[in-house]
């Protein structure tokens, strides 16, 4: 026979209200209180049911990560898992679980609609989108992780223009001139029409920024641009198609991310391309990986942790009556072995 509530109060010889308390709320009940219903619990083998604890406390316990791609993209990006750890350390410090909500059927705002949590997390998400539209109408707190920072949406990121700018200046200082930029492809957030990455555009607008001192352009013929998948993989198909369509060139390869950077070093050594004696290849995140890529890369090291941590703290402050604000880490570059001068040719 089920065992129900009013067994365990009827055994333990107090109300059904205080067994409650002893679930959901002990602070309302004396600890020996609590001690005494909870063995009694556990002898009989009473487990709450999940549906009715959270119509009690009116709480799911859950915050939910939406994801910009399906899981088995997202999860190969060690960046992306990086912030991911962080907001579940957070979460845990709050006794929250950490829902993942990847696309449904290609569209975030329907992981959006659909999900069974107090609070969301997103990445790359302005003010301009059906999320977060749709966030608003349910009245649950939310944080963005590289959005757009505007007025009523709290951000946490760093200064992606600047971090750019800063491993632009380094390439082109190092003699650079044929150079190309393999940035990200967009996430779909809402309609394939509606395809977007702010962090893509920031990043865009400081390598733009870098080229303009020297009289570059990216309508320069020197400058080319390709897009990528954010996965090993894609940094190699991307190298495959840079090596078929310009050979011996560009000088320096400027990626938005480690993980792309990585196979593109990888398929540069498969077709005896050596790095950097003859083309040098930088990155940005500063994974772990980062320094154990042959050879060592250069990179723009930004808190994946941290940020995850911090937007789910946030997260967290709301549902407990405080506040929240944007919050901006620093960006540094880190030099190593992966760049260097274009073949000795200043210039190139």
């Amino acid at each position: 026979m089920r065992v129900t509530i009013t067994d365990i109060a009827q055994r333990a010889g107090v109300s059904k209200t205080t067994v409650s308390f002893a679930f959901n709320d002990p602070s309302k009940i004396s600890k020996a209180t609590h001690d005494r219903i909870m063995k009694i619990a556990a002898e009989y083998g009473y487990i709450p049911d999940p549906v009715a604890r959270t119509l009690t406390k009116k709480r799911i316990g859950a915050l939910g990560i939406l994801l910009p791609q399906s899981i088995t993209e997202s999860f190969k990006n060690p960046y992306l898992i990086e912030m991911i750890r962080g907001m579940g350390d957070a979460c845990e410090e709050g006794d929250f679980f950490l829902t993942v909500l990847p696309p449904v059927k290609g569209r975030i705002v329907d992981a959006a609609r659909k999900a069974a949590v107090d609070g969301l997390l997103t990445i790359g998400v302005g003010p301009d989108t059906q999320i977060v539209e749709l966030v608003r109408n349910r009245h649950i707190p939310f944080v963005t992780i590289d959005g757009s920072a505007s007025t009523g949406i709290v951000n946490v990121g760093i200064d992606d223009e600047k971090a750019a700018y800063d491993l632009m200046r380094h390439v082109i200082s190092l003699g650079h001139r044929s150079i190309t930029v393999v940035e990200l492809k967009s996430a779909t957030f809402n309609l394939p029409e509606e395809r977007f990455s702010y962090v893509r555009d920031r990043r865009m607008a400081g390598f733009d920024r870098a080229f303009r001192e020297v009289g570059l352009s990216f309508a320069d013929p020197r400058i080319t641009v390709c897009a990528t998948e954010c996965t090993i993989e894609g940094g190699e198909l991307a190298a495959e198609a840079l090596m078929a369509s310009r050979p011996g060139s560009p000088t320096a390869v400027v990626a938005m991310s480690d993980i792309v950077a990585i196979g593109i070093c990888v398929a540069f050594r498969q077709h005896g391309m050596r790095v950097p004696e003859e083309v040098s290849v930088v990155g940005f995140d500063d994974i772990p990986f980062a320094r154990f890529n042959i050879p060592p890369l250069t990179t723009i090291r930004q808190p994946g942790y941290e940020k995850g941590y911090e937007s789910a703290r946030l997260v967290r402050s709301v549902l407990e009556g405080g506040t929240a604000t944007d919050l901006a880490f620093e960006a540094t570059l880190v030099i190593r072995e992966s760049s260097s001068g274009p073949r000795g040719k200043p210039g190139a």
